[in-house]
């Protein structure tokens, strides 16, 4: 696994108390009662405590399973809060602002970081490529089109990064861009929601099929297996998808951007999460 360039000045981050000790970082999920997800996430902070051995590694989840936010703070007197969300949008502009809030709210002392979303970011396009080489797509194949499935949202904002994501994964890979085969591009990438946005993920495939697309191939940007994850694969396999590749899961490149984000977030000043 390759490691993000980070400098000595940035890491390690020591505590209030001199011992040079790392911040806690604090990765906080969405949540689901499917038990698939949350093995998911913690294969994936397992990945991040191989990767930075010694570093206090907690566990939140802002529904539906446990612990919460407020009690994987409980004991500390500082941490960086990442939140395990793909993009920006209201769990992480507003919930989780107000969850660290009400946690600062009870302990005053408690010094508080809080970084950014794990999306959007070019190794997100690597472990999509990834989990499409594992389901036999190869990389920029250029009779393939593909659908890039995200959760979707109500805020338009998260919507448009999927689609500048989609026209990005798009172009032709530049040589020494480490994302895809140099020269070669996908038949087309079109970006479609599993809820509150359109296209669906099977209205995608169904127009791709009507523009004559030789191959179809759904990638999803979900991180974990669950409700979403299996009515997308239904559905478009139902509307002629040839591929469905799997969910990003615990993938090397997650791990080295929740700890790039970990090492911006740590040099912040800390304070109240909606400072």
């Amino acid at each position: 696994m390759r490691h993000s360039p980070v400098t000595p000045s940035v890491w390690p981050v020591s505590l209030a108390d001199g011992t040079g000790q790392d911040v806690p970082l604090v990765a906080v999920a969405h949540g689901s009662r499917d038990p698939r997800a949350a093995a998911t996430v913690e294969a994936l902070l397992d990945e991040v405590r191989r990767a930075r051995p010694g570093l206090p590694v907690r566990t939140a989840y802002l529904d539906h399973a446990t612990p919460s936010l407020a009690q994987a703070l409980r004991g500390l007197d500082e941490a960086v809060v990442l939140p395990l969300l793909l993009t920006e949008a209201y769990h992480s502009r507003v919930d989780l602002p107000a969850a660290l809030n009400e946690a600062r709210a009870r302990n005053p002392l408690l010094r508080v970081r809080y970084g950014a979303t794990l999306g959007p970011h070019p190794l997100l396009l690597t472990t999509l490529e990834r989990r499409l080489a594992e389901a036999g797509v190869v990389a920029g194949d250029p009779d393939t089109a593909i659908v890039l499935v995200s959760a979707g949202s109500s805020d338009p904002r998260a919507n448009g990064v999927v689609v500048r994501m989609a026209r990005d994964w798009g172009r032709p890979a530049l040589p020494g861009a480490g994302l895809g085969v140099v020269g070669r591009r996908w038949w087309a990438v079109t970006a479609a929601y599993a809820s509150a946005a359109e296209p669906t993920p099977a209205q995608a495939v169904a127009l791709l099929r009507e523009a004559g697309a030789p191959r179809i191939a759904v990638a999803p940007y979900l991180l974990a297996p669950g409700y979403f994850a299996d009515k997308v694969r239904r559905t478009t396999l139902e509307a002629g998808a040839d591929v469905v590749a799997d969910v990003l899961g615990p993938a090397p490149e997650l791990a080295e951007v929740l700890l790039e984000r970990y090492a911006t977030a740590a040099c912040a000043p800390a304070g109240a999460a909606a400072s």
